[in-house]
């Protein structure tokens, strides 16, 4: 029970609950202390997004350095191709089913856009980040791939601390104030009257993705099966263990042991299972790309702002990149992601929060995918690697 308490998701779940209660409920006096609170929040996590964004993409840049070889550059770039491959899957799915499903909620959309009714704070405090979004990736790129060239450098140090400085922040900060940022936003929706039509369509997203994740899941596993000449769908049935413990955990580096376990049970070496296993925990994110491509889509239906293939790509592109060092807390990938929302996609502090609730409600579906991916790499990695040494 404990552990349920202390569960991202749950604290999650009981802040949307409570959100709605109170915004019905609770007098606008008290209301809009809630709003004050989102309105500090909001600028606080609009100052932090470029120092998450270096603190996070510089000492992994810098990592591939250290002793790269054939063995990194073949696993980082099946990886990263993952990934990519599931964010434009995604984005063709979506942007031909999502139209038609939320057609009723776009009729409504002077429901969920506009109200006669707003929640207001009490005052709010202005604080200007040091960096705009793409200027602190840019200095990321240029700075993490300096450093992978130095051997021995002071600077790497001084990485590494500021990357446990941010660990630490969105870790001990800012997740922990997530629960209480989005029950504010659903305070605020619930007293204008526009969460019904949310949450209708949270359901319809959350179903659409499922489904998405389960196919891609079948679509990796059939094209290592063809590589490696084995029924994909035994390989993919021997790593259910590493899925389920996933569903558990919301953790890949937590679910290590039992993905790296299962994959060598599909026959993969113990120094490729070794290697590939641990590195793509963190630079593979296809079930992550999916649920933020795809709800991100679904809000920029709902809020009537146009999309397109060229807009989406470069999104894609960029954010299989910003979220190779999220870190391994439960909504690590959604924080590395939130610069690039606001900066391409154009999000406000409502949509931002919808997309963190959004993607908290599936972070264990996403993690699970993430995960079972990694041992359909494995394979692929291992195939490719088999008759010659790599290193």
């Amino acid at each position: 029970m404990k552990h349920i308490y202390t569960n991202l998701l749950f604290k999650v779940f009981i802040a949307i609950v409570l959100g709605i209660v109170f915004g019905q409920i609770l007098p606008e006096s008290v209301n809009r202390i809630f709003t004050t609170f989102n309105a500090f929040f909001g600028q606080f996590l609009s100052f932090s997004i470029p120092l998450i964004i270096m603190g996070l993409i510089m000492p992994a840049i810098s990592d591939l350095g250290r002793g790269a070889g054939k063995l990194l550059l073949i696993t980082a770039l099946i990886a990263y191709g993952s990934t990519l491959f599931s964010g434009f899957m995604t984005y063709f799915s979506a942007s031909s089913i999502f139209p038609f499903l939320l057609e009723s909620h776009v009729n409504d959309a002077g429901q969920i856009v506009d109200s006669g009714k707003e929640l207001t704070p009490y005052f709010s405090i202005t604080i200007p980040p040091i960096l705009d979004v793409m200027s602190a990736l840019v200095l990321a790129f240029v700075v993490g791939l300096g450093l992978s060239f130095q051997e021995k450098s002071s600077l790497k140090f001084v990485v590494k601390d500021f990357q446990k400085i941010i660990m630490q922040l969105i870790a001990n900060v800012i997740v922990p104030l997530l629960p209480l940022f989005i029950l504010g936003i659903f305070v605020s929706m619930s007293f204008n009257g526009k969460v019904f039509s949310i949450l209708s369509v949270f359901i319809s997203i959350i179903g659409v993705i499922f489904a998405l994740h389960i196919l891609l899941l079948l679509l990796q596993y059939t094209i290592a099966g063809v590589l490696i000449k084995k029924n994909p769908i035994k390989l993919l049935a021997t790593m259910m263990p590493a899925y389920f413990t996933a569903l558990g955990t919301q953790s890949s580096a937590a679910t290590i042991p039992v993905t790296l376990k299962q994959t060598q049970k599909n026959g993969v070496s113990e120094k490729i299972a070794g290697f590939v296993i641990p590195l793509c925990a963190t630079i593979h994110l296809s079930g992550s790309i999916m649920k933020i491509t795809a709800c991100a889509m679904a809000l920029m239906i709902l809020q009537g702002i146009p999309f397109s293939l060229t807009l989406f790509a470069g999104f894609i592109f960029v954010l299989g990149i910003a979220m190779i060092a999220a870190p391994g807390v439960p909504g690590g990938a959604i924080m590395a992601a939130v610069g690039i929302l606001q900066s391409m996609l154009g999000f406000n502090e409502e949509m931002l929060g919808l997309m963190i609730a959004l993607y908290i409600a599936m972070d264990s579906f996403g993690t699970a995918c993430n995960v079972t991916g990694d041992g359909a790499i494995s394979l692929v990695v291992d195939k490719i690697t088999k008759d010659k040494t790599v290193a």
